[in-house]
């Protein structure tokens, strides 16, 4: 079977249709709206891409024309908040409600795996009513593997959302952009490629589009392909640094393995990537909230998001940063610093010097256009153990905030990937702490224990109940209850998938399998001596 990949002719086609469609709102925006939505790290992307395209909108004294959901809300931006996007019904309010008037809504669902019950709510909204919606499906999946397990409480599937979508395509009455970017490093963990190639064609529709409305440069095949040729040449910048990524790299992992922190400051759109970043490693590694952490320069001034500041719960300014984390770091903790010489350096050497006064683990990221000449730059190198300077062609492109933000999400994916590969939590190439707080993930956990143990699929559920109620028999009450609800006890537990793989293999108790995962920490350790 072959597949279309981002460049294949329809795919180009599609997104130069969508383009249009875009180009249209943008020359005549009254009572109109495009709206960016997904879960988790496609939700954290919408929020960056229509932040970016709105201050473009604002630099040509127009009004803004784009918004953005996130299951889960504004908290789901820098924080984990997995079980709303199991909600359909959540997921058409929302839409509903920031599109309250509009006459004219172009929809964009982001489900990388074409199964997010939150987006299949809001095109089935848009489905039922097309003389306001034109719904845009952006996945990575074919369309027959989209998801078809009944969604409680709901007629429709991700699946027959889809096949609707697929005949109204025809006539370009809904939109499915779809192409396979290929296996993830980390399995499922699709916010990586899925993620990347997400922000790669979103920007590559909203920029032909403003070439077009404001610059009267038309939507062509040729200007999107070479556009992403810019973004092809990006992909290749962090491997063309491998020396200076495995200095941070080991930096990184080095401060998780003894327990301790690895914190981002970063600066304007750069800062946006290391939240997203930092937020990610809760659910995909089952890492605690502290061990990663991001902040950015001006806090929610910067950000502007649709709810404000979030409270005390969500410090993410590097005030913040100074006054609540500073204090408890030591050498053992790493700090990276993420900007670009478009930023305050004098702020930035300003902050390095108050991190070296509690710790000499501090590195940079820095990106620059040949003929910069910083003085500053100089100061921060000699402050900072490491300093990955990435050196970009002069003249600068108009593309070159976007690849700076492109490559800076790569080397930090890769960064706290890495990191956390050194700290034990990835058993081969799979993530063996994983949190199991939406059907999702309870079905992606079954599927993993199935693997590794090599048993049915309903011992290996039996086993991942028992570790989530902590309990060696299930009760009526337990097997009775659907998955909503093991997922809701599963959000407070921890090391539950380890906990059933030791009990699958070993035939303990699940004590006595907790026993074991304390005296052997490291999980891909404990895992590998179960096996042996």
């Amino acid at each position: 079977m072959s597949f279309q990949t981002l460049t294949s002719d329809q795919v180009v086609a599609t997104l130069m249709e969508v383009a249009q469609k875009v180009e249209l709102i943008l020359k005549d925006p009254r009572d109109s709206l495009v709206v960016l939505s997904g879960c988790g790290t496609s939700g954290r992307l919408a929020f960056l891409v229509t932040s970016a395209f709105n201050r473009a909108l604002e630099e040509l004294n127009r009004s803004p024309v784009y918004s953005y959901t996130i299951a889960g809300g504004d908290r789901a931006l820098f924080s984990s908040q997995e079980a709303p996007e199991d909600d359909p019904k959540m997921g058409m309010l929302s839409l509903k409600e920031i599109c309250e008037g509009k006459k004219r809504v172009l929809f964009l669902g982001i489900s990388c795996g074409l199964s997010a019950p939150f987006v299949a709510g809001q095109l089935e909204l848009c489905l039922q009513h097309p003389d306001v919606y034109t719904p845009v499906l952006l996945g990575f999946n074919p369309t027959h593997q989209a998801r078809d397990e009944p969604i409680p409480g709901c007629t429709f599937t991700f699946r027959s959302v889809v096949q609707r979508m697929e005949a109204l395509a025809k006539s370009q009455k809904a939109f499915i952009i779809n192409p396979a970017v290929g296996p993830e490093a980390i399995s499922g963990s699709s916010r990586m490629k899925g993620g990347s190639a997400t922000k790669i064609l979103l920007e590559v529709v909203l920029s032909a589009a403003h070439a077009a409305a404001f610059t009267h440069t038309p939507v062509t095949q040729q200007a999107i392909l070479q556009h992403m040729r810019a973004y092809k040449e990006t992909l290749e910048i962090p491997y063309a640094h491998r020396e200076g990524m495995s200095a941070l790299l080991e930096a990184a992992g080095k401060s998780l393995q003894r327990g301790r922190r690895v914190c981002y400051l970063g600066w304007g759109s750069l800062g946006v990537l290391a939240l997203i970043d930092a937020s990610e490693c809760v659910p995909t590694f089952g890492a605690d909230y502290e061990d990663v952490r991001g902040f950015i320069s001006r806090g929610y001034n910067e950000l502007r998001n649709n709810e404000g500041p979030l409270g005390p719960d969500f410090p993410l300014s590097h005030e913040d940063f100074l006054h609540v984390v500073l204090p408890s770091l030591d050498d053992h903790d790493m700090v990276l610093l993420i900007y670009t010489q478009t930023d305050d350096v004098r702020d930035v050497e300003m902050l390095a010097r108050r991190v070296r006064e509690k710790t000499s683990n501090l590195h940079a990221v820095y990106h620059r256009v040949e003929g910069d000449t910083a003085v500053q730059q100089d100061d921060i190198n000699q402050l900072c153990l490491s300093s990955l300077r990435i050196t970009w062609p002069s003249p600068a492109s108009d593309l070159l905030q976007m690849q700076w933000e492109l490559c800076t999400k790569l080397l930090l994916n890769g960064l706290s990937t890495g990191a956390h590969v050194l700290k034990g939590k990835i058993y081969k190439n799979h993530m063996m702490d994983l949190q199991v707080t939406n059907s999702k993930l309870y079905c992606r956990a079954t599927r993993l224990l199935q693997k590794l143990s090599g048993l049915p699929e309903s011992k290996c559920e039996e086993a991942l109940l028992k570790a989530v109620y902590r309990v060696d028999h299930l009760t009526g009450d337990i097997t009775s209850s659907d998955v909503s609800a093991h997922t809701h006890t599963a959000r407070t537990r921890s090391k539950v998938v380890p906990l059933a793989l030791v009990c699958l293999l070993t035939g303990c108790s699940v004590a006595e399998a907790g026993l074991r995962l304390e005296q052997q920490p490291i999980i891909r350790d404990a895992v590998e001596a179960c096996l042996s």
